[in-house]
């Protein structure tokens, strides 16, 4: 029986009516001195070597450098599926319809999304989804649905909620209304209650954040679903959860609120580069087949599929690596990184803390948030976000203990150095804020 990489190979020596410009064998083409702006000088292997040796070296340094800001995993190793990468594969249009393109990877694809929808429970025969480009494609993508069913609706997100969402609002032409969050970063119920009954005429979708970019907080599902249907919008609201991160940890954490489409949800997605470490950016977006079946099942002819998707053609590299990553971690891996993960979360918060730095940290998070260095150099070395007054670091699984007690050593000597005394009261509360200011208050108070 012929290996999918043979099969790949097969479909690729007959594919006659859709190859590359200039042929799938003319690898010379890309091999050009690009510093000269033109495509007439290709450089033969040997002379690009040490080019790729750069680049090589900047990779290796990226994974051992002090990369703490930003949550990428740098602990899987795909080199068992990297030959991949030397084929073609287009996962054009809907990945439960084969098109007439068939250098594909779409039964990967559909093993990736029966994983997603068994976690987070619905059921084979009632969830459609896809292999997305990224976090922000799988809100868009929910946001369409939510739009397409409530075409007069009006999108609710709080003001922590990731960029995406409100590019997504101005894109559709969709009405957007902000609503206030808390210091934690969770969204304001009481602010949500009332700009729901001033505008009770219109249907609602809601962006729900499973974990905010800054600062890791989750909003109740349970209290947004209880006030939609306190405020008469019962059977006229659409749910969509921005889970980028979390989404992926929550089913593993004993403690956490469940994340299920058992509960009235339209469409969950996640980011597969953040906590599964695939190397190629990309994300998963589920959803249910009856609103899929409802609002979106236009038939292209010239691909011989539907257009349920945002891209036209698809990456079909990532759902392999995706693929990958969950068969060789498994469940039981998954549940022992998470713990581990956020075991260190807490290490970290507790150490800075003890150092006399404002730290915050929601939760079941893995987002630690304290105060912004000073230190502009020592921000970079440690690829930290930085919004404001307040940073974080994602305690991500290649964020060892090691790698944070070199981190505090770090702080600590730049803390000293330029005798930072920051207030950050409002970011974290001042309860959580350690400057001189309101330790004063709290030993006045004592």
């Amino acid at each position: 029986m012929a290996t999918f990489k043979e099969h790949l190979q097969e479909r690729s020596a007959h594919s006659i009516g859709r190859v590359n410009a200039h042929g799938y064998e003319d690898s010379n083409f890309l091999l050009t001195k690009l510093t000269e702006n033109k495509m007439s000088c290709p450089m033969t292997i040997s002379m690009l070597a040490p080019t790729l040796g750069t680049v090589g070296r900047i990779n290796e340094e990226s994974r051992t450098r002090r990369n703490a800001g930003y949550p990428i995993n740098f602990e899987f190793d795909f080199g068992p599926v990297i030959e991949f990468l030397n084929m073609r594969l287009n996962n054009a249009g809907d990945p439960f319809m084969e098109c007439n393109y068939g250098i594909h990877s779409k039964k990967f694809e559909i093993a990736v999304l029966d994983w997603f929808a068994r976690l987070w429970e619905l059921p084979k025969d009632q969830y459609w989804g896809y292999v997305t480009s990224g976090g922000t494609e799988g809100n868009m993508h929910g946001l369409l649905v939510g739009r397409e069913l409530f075409p007069e609706g009006i999108i609710y997100t709080s003001c922590d909620s990731h960029y995406s969402i409100f590019k997504a609002a101005k894109m559709y032409r969709v009405q957007c209304i902000k609503i206030d969050t808390l210091f934690s970063g969770e969204m304001d119920y009481a602010d949500f209650r009332r700009k729901l009954l001033q505008n009770t005429r219109s249907p609602a979708i809601v962006n729900v954040n499973i974990g905010t970019t800054m600062k890791g907080a989750v909003d109740d599902l349970d209290e947004v679903v209880m006030i939609l249907e306190n405020c008469g919008f019962a059977n006229r609201f659409y749910i969509h959860c921005d889970s980028a991160l979390v989404g992926l940890m929550m089913p593993f954490i004993k403690q956490a609120p469940k994340l299920t489409f058992k509960k009235p949800i339209g469409s969950i997605c996640i980011s597969g580069h953040k906590f599964i470490g695939c190397p190629i950016p990309c994300g998963v977006l589920i959803t249910r087949l009856m609103d899929i079946n409802h609002v979106m099942s236009t038939n292209i002819e010239y691909i011989s599929s539907n257009d349920t998707t945002i891209a036209g053609s698809r990456n079909g590299h990532a759902p392999i690596f995706l693929w990958y990553a969950l068969k060789r971690i498994g469940y039981n891996g998954l549940c022992k990184t998470v713990e581990n993960c956020l075991k260190n979360a807490q290490y970290l918060a507790l150490r800075l803390r003890e150092m006399g730095v404002s730290v915050f940290l929601n939760a079941l998070s893995i987002t630690v948030v304290f105060e912004r260095p000073n230190d502009e150099t020592f921000v970079r070395k440690w690829q930290l976000a930085c919004q404001g007054k307040i940073a974080h670091v994602v305690v991500m699984p290649n964020v060892s203990l090691e790698r944070i007690n070199m981190f505090l050593e770090e702080f600590t000597k730049s803390r000293i150095a330029l005798h930072q005394d920051k207030c950050v009261a409002g970011d974290v509360s001042q309860e959580n804020c350690l400057c001189s200011l309101h330790l004063d208050r709290k030993k006045e108070a004592v």
